[in-house]
């Protein structure tokens, strides 16, 4: 058996391969106007995602980092950015083989480009605007403007603009702390409180040493300055006191010297007047007599003499009440550390009354009309001390007829009442150191008490007084 013979066939046709891929056809200024978004739209119509995502992402970076910072350097390269991108997407599309007019595209890209271009420049020029009002009411003084023009600033103007707005934030701050100054120093006008004052001042030129913030100052301390004088003398002399010992700052802060020596005179004499209602002599005489060292023209050195030397008085008059208080005997008290109240009446001789301490025996029998126990009112301070034996008046025997012993010879004297007489005006120490003061001797009978078993006698006595006597014997010494 033989097998058929195989004859070929035709040779089959080829099968078909795909065509080759081509980029699709672009349109480069569609892509250029694309990528001038910033948003990266022409990477997209390229199709180039990864593309798409870094302009985005390196936008958005950039705007943030310029918000943030301000920094004139990130604008600089954010328009680098812009540029680049530009340029970039315009060469990727100039190297597809093919290149077409989309006139779509085209349209709506520019369209997006003007958009976003017309709202950053709109925006950037409103913050012009902005920051020019800020600055006009800093230059004027007025922070109250400044801080309402500020607060016109939205985040699109930080996006757009941020370091033409970032100076006007500055401006805020500074504003906030000269109110915080300015409520520090109305506390330290209704309180009186120099310590508040000194606060407030430290603020003042702390916003004072940063650039283009005079006028604000001026106007902050201008509000305190026109609050002077206070309601209280005593608080406005505490205030304009320290506003004259801070010494010249040689800037607008000085201004607060004028207004102090305008000021500070009637506060003086106010505040010690008033002090002289509350019995504070000492702090009221310091008062006075600031006035009359620091400000010896001024028209109320008159009042501030006579202030001066009414306190002075009083302080005289205080010290001798409390000399009088402590004394208790010839060698305490006003007798020991006599002192002058320059208020007392004259010493004259016929008229006059004395103040009498120590020993007041005898003192107490003087005629009313000469003795007083109010220091303003005594010419005289008479110290007593215990009565001793003065001149020997006369001696007589004596005899008890109860008592076995002789005769007692007993000799009677005058009393002898030793004497500080101080003259009150001056506190000087004036004659006589004693006086004596007679009466009658030798009396018939003679009253005694004996002790024990020994009948020494009555011993030597005084002669007997009388009111007269005791009244002559001081009129000398008292100047009656």
């Amino acid at each position: 058996m033989t097998c058929p013979e195989y004859e070929p066939g035709p040779p089959l046709p080829p099968e078909p391969s795909e065509p080759p891929r081509h980029p699709a056809p672009s349109d480069p200024l569609a892509v250029a106007l694309g990528n001038a978004t910033l948003l990266g739209l022409g990477y997209l119509l390229l199709r180039r995602r990864r593309l798409t995502a870094i302009a985005v992402i390196g936008t958005v970076v950039l705007v943030d980092l310029t918000a943030k910072t301000a920094d004139t350097w990130y604008e600089i390269l954010l328009l680098l950015w812009w540029a680049a991108g530009i340029a970039h997407g315009w060469l990727l599309a100039r190297r597809r083989p093919e290149r077409v007019v989309r006139r779509g595209q085209r349209a709506g890209t520019l369209t997006l480009t003007l958009a976003v271009v017309l709202t950053a420049s709109l925006l950037r020029i409103d913050a012009y605007g902005i920051e020019n009002r800020v600055t006009v009411a800093r230059e004027g003084g007025d922070c109250e403007a400044a801080v309402a023009a500020q607060g016109e600033v939205g985040w699109g103007h930080r996006l757009a603009g941020a370091p033409v707005v970032e100076p006007g934030d500055a401006v805020v701050e500074a504003c906030r702390r000269l109110e915080g100054a300015a409520a520090t120093l109305a506390r330290a006008a209704r309180r009186g409180s120099t310590e508040d004052l000194g606060r407030g001042f430290g603020t003042l030129a702390g916003v004072l040493n940063e650039p283009g913030n005079e006028r604000t100052v001026r106007t902050a301390l201008d509000t305190f300055l026109e609050g002077l004088p206070t309601d209280d003398s005593c608080d406005t002399a505490a205030l304009t006191a320290w506003l004259r010992d801070r010494g010249p700052s040689h800037d607008v802060l000085d201004r607060s010297a004028g207004t102090a020596a305008r000021t500070e005179p009637a506060a003086l004499v106010g505040c010690g007047d008033h002090l002289m209602t509350e019995d504070a002599w000492r702090q009221a005489r310091t008062h006075y007599q600031r006035l009359l060292d620091t400000y010896p023209d001024d028209a109320r050195t008159g009042e501030a003499r006579d202030g001066v030397r009414e306190a002075t008085l009083a302080i005289e008059l205080d010290h001798v009440r409390g000399l009088v208080e402590d004394s208790y005997d010839a060698s305490s008290g006003y007798c020991s550390k006599p002192a002058k109240y320059g208020g007392a009446p004259a010493y004259r001789k016929g008229s006059g009354r004395a103040l009498f301490l120590g020993d007041t025996e005898y003192t107490d029998r003087l005629p009313g009309s000469w003795r007083t126990g109010d220091p303003a009112k005594a010419a005289l301070v008479v110290c007593a001390d215990e009565a001793e034996n003065g001149a020997a008046v006369q001696t007589c025997p004596y005899e008890n007829k109860k008592s076995a012993y002789l005769p007692h010879q007993v000799t009677f004297y005058k009393v002898k009442i030793p004497l500080k007489i101080y003259e009150l005006r001056t506190g000087k120490r004036l004659d006589p150191r004693s006086v004596q003061i007679g009466g009658g001797s030798c009396p018939s009978v003679l009253r005694y008490t004996s002790y024990g078993t020994y009948d020494l006698g009555p011993g030597d006595q005084f002669v007997s007084t009388s009111k007269s006597g005791v009244r002559d014997a001081f009129r000398p010494a008292v100047g009656r």
